[in-house]
């Protein structure tokens, strides 16, 4: 009798884990969702249910053609970044290539590096004024054409996700069989044409993901096309410019254009994962694939391939660099070398780098915290609650960050809950937007860990919650500090949440670069950009030692 009660009130812990997280999204974000979708549809003035904000959106080229900008942005992009990004994992996965490790670092560390701040590098080459176009008029007398508008939107972009796909497919080839390549080949089906009739379809389901998850990045951001974009005006900017505008008075028709954007990417989802669904397999490598030595024009086309994407990605990261240690007189670099950027830098918003890692460590201590839990319940305690709280968890993913922001300002910007101007605000809305990504990786690790161990401790008498902190946690530490690593370097960098809810004195390194490249202060915005890559690379390099040299795959 004893022993049952004892188990029941042990289930009860768990019980009381799920209620609390469900509680905590109710608050911080179904509850600002709600708000958000009332604000929409209710006339401040009358209180009476109205569409007249929609119509206001649908009804005006100016706001509607934002819409169709930034579909062709992200759909291009997509394409581009899928014809990049599968052809490169390929390559490194099946061939030798020097300086492959190397190579790969730059790779992940040209994808970690915030868009906008590629934008403001490609400025600085291509612009009107930029080095190269500089050298192209006056030494060679050709006019390049202009880096602003919609082609300069394209190639910032790309360039800054195929990684994203790289990582992807690198993960996917990971789980193809050598066996299938050398069958094909020894049918004939070699080179090219295995790539497109064996490769191709097995990664189908991985292609897809990875094409969301650029999808959803290029839609969501707005300091490219803002610093870039000139007259080719995108939805996202819409959505921030028309929110700051109407921050101080009816802010209906904000709250309507970022439901636009809820329902925009909640149908990309829906339909990415229904086509996913019909094509997903599973696929078990028991020989993995092994570099081979490519001969010939081959070897000379994989090489040139790799090394050109490659130091076109890199090249923006490395300029500003460069650029940090040139002497400033006003906005103007002139010739010269000092480290008075740097000395302005920490003098006037040093602030801004010591915020940069309280607020992200604050958030990434919540993040694995939650993501545990959530990852335990989810898999361990599976039942309709935990079931809702896993799927409410994915909320964020498809949710723009600037919409995230958003939600949180008209949520909590008067009492009884005041959150707007403080830390906290900022740490939820990061909190909110990584979490599902550390999530998602802490269910794949704890789906590999045998439930027998822990139902072994359990035999010997360890309580439900002792076991999960004794056992559990342990053997999932690697996976978990290794996904919070990721999470952090991808926050340092966040700008279209972090630019909504800032004060000054909450001001962070990416909204700090933005706020200078816009001043003029070019060289502040590449020393404080160059501490923010410094930052990157050290992350990877925990990465690097903490997955014993396991390279970053998705």
């Amino acid at each position: 009798m004893q022993l049952k009660q004892k188990t029941r009130k042990k289930l009860d812990v768990w019980s009381l884990v799920t209620l609390l997280i469900l509680g905590l999204y109710g608050l911080f974000l179904i509850y600002p969702l709600v708000n958000l979708f009332g604000q929409s549809v209710i006339d401040k003035s009358t209180g009476k249910f109205t569409l007249s904000y929609f119509y206001k959106f649908f009804s005006k080229p100016y706001y509607f053609n934002t819409l169709l900008n930034s579909f062709k942005v992200t759909f291009f992009v997509t394409i581009f970044t899928v014809l990049l990004g599968t052809p490169l994992a390929y390559f490194f996965t099946r061939y030798k290539i020097r300086g492959k490790t190397f190579l790969r670092v730059l790779i992940i560390l040209s994808s970690m590096s915030a868009p906008f701040i590629g934008a403001y590098s490609w400025i600085l080459l291509l612009g009107r004024s930029g080095v190269i176009t500089t050298f192209f008029h006056n030494t060679l007398g050709i006019q390049i054409p202009s880096i602003y508008g919609f082609a300069g939107i394209l190639i910032v972009l790309t360039l800054q996700l195929y990684p994203l796909i790289f990582l992807y497919v690198s993960g996917a080839l990971k789980n193809v069989d050598n066996s299938l390549l050398e069958a094909s080949e020894n049918l004939g089906c070699s080179g090219t044409k295995r790539f497109f009739i064996i490769v191709i379809p097995l990664i189908v389901p991985t292609l897809l993901a990875g094409g969301l998850l650029v999808f959803m990045r290029s839609l969501a951001d707005f300091g490219t096309p803002m610093l870039i974009g000139e007259g080719f005006r995108t939805f996202p900017v819409t959505i921030f410019n028309e929110f700051i505008s109407e921050l101080g008075g009816d802010d209906g028709f904000a709250a309507a254009i970022s439901i636009i954007a809820i329902i925009i990417t909640t149908l990309v989802f829906l339909t990415q994962r229904f086509l996913s669904t019909r094509k997903q397999f599973t696929m078990n490598s028991l020989n993995k694939i092994r570099p081979i030595e490519a001969k010939g024009f081959t070897k000379i086309l994989i090489h040139f391939y790799s090394y050109f994407l490659i130091g076109l990605s890199i090249m923006p990261q490395i300029y500003i660099f460069y650029t940090s240690f040139k002497r400033v007189n006003g906005t103007v670099f002139v010739p010269g070398y000092s480290f008075d950027s740097y000395l302005n830098a920490f003098n006037k918003v040093g602030r801004a780098i010591t915020n940069t890692l309280v607020i992200p460590g604050l958030s990434l201590i919540v993040i694995v915290f939650f993501a545990a839990l959530i990852a335990y319940i989810t898999v361990r305690r599976r039942n309709l609650f935990t079931g809702i709280a896993d799927s409410i968890s994915m909320v964020p993913y498809i949710v723009p960050g600037s919409v995230i922001g958003i939600t949180l300002l008209i949520a909590f910007n008067k009492p009884p809950i005041l959150l707007s101007g403080t830390m906290l605000i900022m740490i939820i809305g990061l909190v909110l937007r990584r979490l599902p990504y550390t999530i998602r990786s802490s269910v794949a690790i704890l789906q590999q860990i045998p439930i027998s161990i822990e139902e072994a401790a359990l035999s010997l008498g360890s309580s439900k919650v002792k076991t999960f902190y004794k056992i559990t946690m342990p053997m999932m530490a690697a996976g978990l500090i290794s996904g919070a690593i990721l999470s952090w370097v991808t926050m340092i960098s966040e700008l279209s949440t972090a630019i909504l809810l800032y004060v000054g004195r909450t001001k962070t390194l990416t909204v700090e670069i933005y706020t200078q490249i816009i001043r003029g202060n070019y060289g502040i915005a590449a020393a404080l950009s160059t501490i923010l890559a410094l930052l990157t690379i050290i992350s990877l390099l925990i990465f690097n030692k903490v997955s014993h040299g396991n390279d970053i795959s998705m």
